[in-house]
């Protein structure tokens, strides 16, 4: 599906945190994982600032858009972004489009990747993080449906929402429609076949994450004609949450995107 959003419709779905002082290489635009939020990429924009334009996706359903209906499909959670991303507010610049996604945020940007280029407008590199690839089936239980307890449970497993905010029920009771929505969008997700994206794509998977074979990471590989780089981390599903892997990864993203090497990845 193909709209239009104006540029006030555009700024709520796109976050900016830093201006950039001198020309940006790349457009770097960031999407969270499931339940997650754009605040979650601060420290990355933070640390690339200076050379990016680093976005982050703000979905619908939390934060200051917690009044609005949280989507449950991926496919319209891509296209929303892809027409956020070439609205008058962003798309006009010429900048190159890099994505990268965690978890949820991983399939989102992947559909958001192979609806650009059908438009003719392929990103410049696809970077997808602690999700297997689309083409694998997804064989853990679906968690959209269950009670309120098994949904914190699980949160509280991949440890990557702060224990005392999931022991607030008022917390909860904010949270908690979003991260079933997500959980619904990702486990009704059925990848359809389509042309191979043409990008570069590195996929970052966690060594010990219950959710990702390493397998099922490098099966992204299977999903460009273009290079694919498999780089693992120490940690599970939020590795990247860790200081150390959150500097790794945002060394790995000035390696690609700002030295100009995003087509230089391993085979």
């Amino acid at each position: 599906m193909s709209f239009s959003l104006d540029p006030a419709a555009a700024e709520r779905w796109l976050r900016r945190f830093h201006t950039t002082p001198r020309g940006p290489s790349a457009r770097l635009v960031c999407l969270p994982h499931a339940g997650g939020s754009a605040g979650f990429f601060f420290p990355f924009s933070q640390a690339l600032a200076g050379d990016l334009d680093v976005l982050a996706v703000q979905y619908p359903g939390r934060l200051e858009r917690h009044h609005e209906e949280p989507l449950t499909d991926i496919g319209r959670l891509a296209d929303h972004v892809v027409a956020a991303l070439t609205s008058p507010a962003f798309g006009t610049d010429g900048l190159p489009l890099v994505l990268f996604g965690h978890s949820l945020g991983a399939l989102v940007a992947y559909e958001a990747a192979s609806a650009l280029q059908e438009r003719g407008t392929p990103v410049r590199a696809l970077f997808v993080s602690g999700r297997r690839a689309p083409s694998c089936p997804d064989d853990v239980k679906p968690l959209h449906a269950l009670d309120d307890a098994a949904v914190v449970a699980e949160l509280r497993d991949m440890d990557g929402t702060e224990d005392e905010l999931l022991s607030d029920p008022e917390v909860l009771r904010l949270i908690l429609p979003a991260v079933r929505a997500d959980y619904r969008a990702v486990e009704t997700y059925r990848h359809r076949t389509r042309p191979r994206l043409t990008s570069p794509v590195v996929t970052l998977t966690g060594d010990n994450d219950p959710r990702v074979r390493l397998d099922q990471a490098a099966a992204w590989a299977d999903h460009t004609t273009g290079p694919h780089e498999l780089r693992v981390f120490p940690g599970g599903h939020f590795y990247l949450s860790s200081p150390p892997q959150r500097s790794a990864v945002v060394a790995l993203l000035r390696d690609r995107l700002v030295t100009g090497r995003a087509d230089a990845v391993s085979p």
